[in-house]
């Protein structure tokens, strides 16, 4: 069963996602790519805290 946390872990990493599609598709590719270097690190997180 998900905790409330583990729900704000899933809505930072899809809001993350979202952000970098808008940011490639504007024209800052770039800043795209690395806001969308966020997302992984950001579920790494949530498995972790979700193991303690």
């Amino acid at each position: 069963m998900l905790k409330r946390s583990h729900y704000f872990i899933l809505a930072a990493a899809f809001l993350s996602f979202l952000l970098s599609v808008y940011l490639f598709f504007t024209g800052q590719q770039l800043e795209g790519i690395f806001v969308g270097i966020w997302v992984p690190s950001i579920l790494s997180l949530g498995i972790y805290t979700r193991t303690r």
